[in-house]
């Protein structure tokens, strides 16, 4: 069973979404999501950007009304 964090960053501004989202996947097992709710529009690039980066995988990002919501999936 996948277990899914959420992590609510509205309000804050890069790089705390994604600084956030490093830390808690530290805390996370193999296989778990976790999802990011960002206002900050910048989470929308650097986030997927960073989890290619480090081999993790972007489940999804969708935008609903002015929040982010972007699931990442831990990879290794």
């Amino acid at each position: 069973m996948v277990a899914k964090t959420t992590i609510d960053m509205r309000g804050a501004f890069c790089p705390g979404p994604l600084m956030e989202l490093i830390a808690n996947l530290k805390l996370v097992e193999i296989g778990d999501e976790i999802e990011v709710l960002s206002t900050d529009k910048g989470s929308a690039m650097d986030i997927p950007e960073w989890v290619k980066k480090v081999k993790h995988e972007t489940v999804s990002i969708e935008q609903i009304g002015d929040i982010w919501h972007i699931v990442v999936k831990k990879m290794k």
